[in-house]
């Protein structure tokens, strides 16, 4: 990846608005515009013609990066009674891909959009959803309860297929009795997965990732994609498949043809958390997805947070690290002094921000690839017409479509009626290369988009045309790092965990893939090491 790759990368969301009509069918316009990153800041990146600071101050700590990991960095050293950091965030909203937006109707996501119940491994999110009175009771009991409203309400998924929404996910309309054989013949090679320990027992496949066991066998599935392994298994339900790629592209942003098998089998292996006062596959939520969770960790840490502040040179000495940062606002730069660094921002930023970057390190980045995507936040000024079987859902997906499907922003709300929604529409580009998938996220317009979006949606709601009233659109180019075969349990990644300076690298690229557990982790780990190299006491969330 070149530079200017990674550039047009952090400028994917550039602004740009419109007006879509259909001149020719007489359907009213729908307005909207592409938000995210600012044009002129990508400019001055591009360009690199940055301000010599004219203001230097020192302090123990630095975070670079606002999204779960930074934010969950904070969160740890401020609940050690240690404050003397500050922690920089390129946009002026933190959250990176669990932000949110609002509108005169709801709150909505602009990613990440639901937690599921945390696992016994999981300590620190159960501490953290505690303390957010989330999670009541015995923090970590085998099924604690949580609170009523952070539960998902029923209908939770919904399929279209056939010409019919069915309730779930697992294909049921039109299948064969093979599928559904192989449907329960997957279900039991996954149940013997969830029950697996190594001698020390450890699970298989754990959350956070650096729990699970690491077995020659189970490494070995790293080398091979998810397809070829259910293939391998004598496993070539053409429905099933569909349901695999849907989960590959759901969770990791890419097909399971080229998804590690290790990778696939974790989606479905880890997750072994119950609760005492919902379904086992019930899921958190909010109408803002995990921004509710942003929301409160940036209201515990805004005195120490400072947004709009373009990290663009870093430079690691023997004694402290010198931290540049462009203040587009006030159109100057300044200079944080750092006894410790936490790098909590994707590490492919590394190579162009690192003054004198390791060339092994360097090495080990190139191999972390990332999938873009496309979100989109559909206002309404009704919902769509009932189709044939299940009514809407909180999650709403297409069979056969490109796209993810659609969650109903308002679906958590207490409002007995309910007359406009906002419905969030998520798609993976995930054919092809990431860069070239890049370049398509990039050069297709807001209307261009707008027309995809509209005309898969059509198959379920020929009506949604007409009840559309806003498309604004956010372009991830960078959204997560990519699984993919032989990456999981890669040397390139063993080594970014390994590496020894005072740089505490702490974002999820880490751990291999983008889930809220694997970004908290990373985030509070690197926070209690640096606890322990400033010599400040703690009690471990891990």
């Amino acid at each position: 990846m070149n530079r200017r790759h990674f550039l047009l990368g952090l400028a994917a969301g550039a602004a740009a608005a419109g007006i879509y009509t259909w001149r020719q069918t007489g359907k009213p316009p729908i307005s909207g515009e592409i938000v995210g990153a600012s044009k002129a800041i990508g400019h001055l990146l591009r360009e690199g013609d940055f301000p010599v600071p004219g203001e230097e101050r020192k302090l123990p700590v630095v975070i670079i990066g606002g999204g779960i990991a930074g934010l969950s960095a904070g969160w740890k050293l401020a609940k050690a009674g240690f404050e003397d950091f500050e922690l920089l965030e390129l946009e002026a909203e933190v959250g990176g891909n669990a932000r949110s937006g609002e509108n005169a109707i709801t709150a909505y996501p602009w990613g990440a959009h639901y937690l599921p119940f945390p696992t016994r491994e999981s300590r620190a999110v159960r501490e953290l959803l505690a303390e957010l009175g989330v999670l009541q009771g015995d923090t970590y009991a085998e099924r604690p309860a949580y609170e009523e409203r952070a539960i998902c309400f029923a209908p939770e998924e919904r399929l279209y297929l056939r010409g019919v929404w069915q309730e779930g996910l697992w294909p049921q309309v039109g299948v064969k009795q093979k599928d559904l054989d192989q449907y329960k013949q997957f279900q039991e090679l996954i149940l013997t997965f969830q029950q697996r320990r190594d001698g020390d027992g450890r699970k298989a496949f754990a959350i956070p990732i650096a729990l699970s066991a690491q077995e020659p066998d189970l490494l070995a599935l790293d080398r091979l994609s998810m397809r070829d392994y259910l293939l391998s298994q004598g496993l070539d339900s053409a429905p099933l498949h569909w349901y695999m790629d849907y989960a590959c592209r759901d969770d990791y942003g890419c097909r399971s043809s080229a998804v590690s098998a290790w990778a696939g089998i974790h989606y479905f292996a880890s997750r072994d958390a119950r609760a005492l006062n919902a379904d086992s596959d019930s899921v958190l939520t909010w109408p803002e997805g995990n921004g509710w969770i942003v929301k409160q960790l940036r209201q515990r840490l805004q005195a120490r947070m400072m947004t709009n502040a373009l990290v663009f040179r870093v430079t690691e000495g023997d004694k402290a690290i010198s931290i540049e940062a462009f203040l587009p606002a006030e159109k100057r730069s300044i200079r944080l002094i750092a006894q410790e660094l936490i790098w909590a921002c994707p590490v492919f930023l590394a190579p162009y921000l690192l003054s004198e970057p390791d060339k092994e390190l360097i090495a080990a980045i190139r191999e972390f690839q990332y999938a873009p995507w496309l979100v989109a936040n559909l206002s309404l000024r009704a919902f769509p017409e009932a189709r044939k079987g299940m009514p809407l859902a909180w999650d709403n997906v297409i069979y056969d479509s490109d796209a993810l499907g659609y969650v109903v922003a308002t679906h958590q709300s207490l409002a007995t009626h309910l007359s406009e929604t906002v419905l969030t529409y998520y798609q993976a580009l995930a054919d092809g290369s990431p860069v070239e998938q890049r370049k398509r996220l990039l050069a297709t317009s807001w209307s261009d988009w707008v027309e995809s979006i509209l005309h898969d949606l059509s198959k379920p709601h020929p009506d949604i045309r007409e009840l559309v009233s806003r498309i604004d659109i956010i372009r991830w180019g960078h959204a997560m790092v990519r699984p993919r075969v032989g990456f999981i349990w890669s040397d390139a990644r063993q080594r970014m965990i390994d590496y020894q300076s005072r740089i505490q690298f702490a974002h999820s690229d880490l751990s291999g893939y983008s889930i809220f557990e694997e970004a908290q982790y990373r985030g509070v780990l690197a926070a209690e090491r640096v606890l322990g190299r400033l010599g400040v006491g703690f009690a471990s969330s891990l």
